[in-house]
């Protein structure tokens, strides 16, 4: 057997056990008794939806990698990559186009294999759990733009390297990683502006305690900000999350909508400091950092395997080509970018727990943190006990449990005047306004709790 051929089917079975021992290690943790701080996460009834809601999607998605798994490779034997290349190359195009053609189909091959997968998750198993807001309409209209935007963007970025690998020599790599770079940088810049409305509807937050006490927080970080956003996350799932997008001064906040009606305003703003909390403590520039200085090794490697006949030989290819030795050197490099995702995941697991430890010591809201987060895992029905193997391969956050107790730990230590410090003064006695008043008056958040209190007794809240 040709080597090359050998190695690629070694990844690829190797891989394949690797999700299953996974798999297995997963189901088999599921009756095990949970450990007593999220013993009270989830009822009894809860408990037992969450676990059937992972028991299923275990088992789906190892039966979906078993088919996908066993289709490459038999499509590999068969020589249908050869088949595709016969077929790009038919409408004798240039060798760009040809390429741009190439890929194309495999990318609608590969869609068109997983879209019964996508759909079955989304309006069966989603459904079944009470997670599925996503109508037909949203989800055929979602996966046209989603298309279109793979067209529009990815394919003048494939042409550029694909250029740069014909005709720029030696260095090829070197400005490949730099398109790349460029390439990220500026999508990200967009995303907020462009392509994220295109899926989703923003509104502002509306004005109230909520609002200013974030513009306060903000304020206090020197975090500068564009705006407070909602988004109709609940058009698609009943999933609850938040996020920062953007650059600059054009970062803003953005809460789902499900978010804000689950969780309480205290518990909103923790969450909100742990978001802060990664861009404060720099998280995002080094993650961003660490991942282009992968991209350049990864393209650096690459330039060595375009071209290579013996690679193209256990593929079964007639023609050598720079834009086949690009998704050839995918199947060479995945065990690489396997130990790199563990690497990465290790790093981002231990920034999250730096980032809880900043809205603790920003906030002084520890409990309020912990509270949002149990609500996030039962909404989201995430696994309270997942196995380790798991969480090393695959997880970039820390498992709930391990949350907790890490903010248990830094509550015992956090500083009470933290949460009593003044964010504002009173509109009518001028004594400050701390952030719990903020945020349990929203009524009148311009008035600290002694003066509230008096309005509140004498009558004129009704007025």
């Amino acid at each position: 057997m040709n080597p090359w051929l050998l190695f690629v089917v070694s990844v690829l079975l190797l891989g394949y056990l690797l999700d299953v021992l996974v798999a297995l290690g997963t189901l088999g943790r599921l009756d095990r008794e949970l450990p007593a701080e999220i013993r009270d996460l989830w009822n009894p009834e809860r408990l037992q939806k969450s676990r059937e809601y992972i028991r299923t999607t275990t088992r789906f998605a190892l039966l979906q990698n078993s088919i996908t798994t066993a289709l490459l490779l038999g499509f590999i034997l068969a020589g249908g990559f050869n088949l595709v290349d016969r077929a790009a190359r038919a409408l004798e195009l240039g060798p760009i186009p040809t390429g741009l053609v190439f890929t194309g189909l495999l990318l609608l091959l590969s869609g068109l294999l997983n879209l019964p997968f996508s759909i079955y998750v989304t309006f069966v198993i989603e459904e079944r759990f009470g997670l599925n807001r996503t109508t037909v309409r949203t989800f055929v209209f979602d996966l046209l733009k989603t298309i279109l935007l793979a067209i529009l963007l990815g394919g003048p970025l494939l042409a550029g390297v694909l250029w740069f690998f014909e005709s720029a020599g030696s260095l090829a790599w070197f400005y490949c990683w730099l398109l790349v770079i460029t390439f990220v940088l500026v999508v990200q810049w967009l995303a907020p502006v462009v392509i994220m409305p295109l899926f989703n509807r923003f509104t502002p937050l509306p004005d109230g305690g909520l609002k200013e006490a974030i513009e306060i927080y903000a304020r206090q970080q020197s975090f500068s900000l564009q705006g407070v956003y909602t988004m109709d996350g609940s058009r698609r799932s009943a999933r609850l999350n938040a996020f920062f997008t953007g650059f600059g001064r054009f970062r803003r906040i953005v809460f789902y909508d499900t978010l804000l009606e689950k969780l309480e305003p205290g518990e909103i703003l923790a969450v909100l400091a742990h978001e802060m909390g990664h861009y404060k403590l720099r998280h995002i520039p080094k993650m961003m950092l660490a991942s282009m200085v992968q991209t350049g090794i990864m393209f650096a490697i690459l330039s060595f395997f375009i071209g290579n006949q013996g690679l193209f030989a256990a593929f079964g290819m007639e023609h050598v080509s720079v834009y086949a030795s690009l998704v050839f050197f995918g199947f060479l490099y995945a065990p690489i970018s396997t130990l790199l995702s563990v690497v990465f995941n290790r790093v981002s697991r231990k920034y999250e727990f730096e980032a809880d430890a900043f809205a603790v010591r920003t906030t002084g809201l520890a409990a309020e943190l912990i509270s949002g987060l149990k609500k996030l895992g039962q909404a989201n029905l995430a696994n309270p006990d997942p196995h380790p193997l798991d969480v090393w391969l695959h997880y970039s956050h820390p498992p709930l449990l391990e949350r907790i107790r890490a903010i248990a730990r830094l509550q015992d230590r956090q500083d009470p005047e933290v949460s009593s410090q003044d964010f504002g003064r009173c509109a009518l006695c001028n004594r400050g306004i701390t952030m719990r008043d903020r945020l349990e008056n929203s009524r009148r958040p311009d008035l600290c709790r002694w003066c509230l209190a008096e309005e509140t007794s004498c009558g004129c809240a009704d007025e």
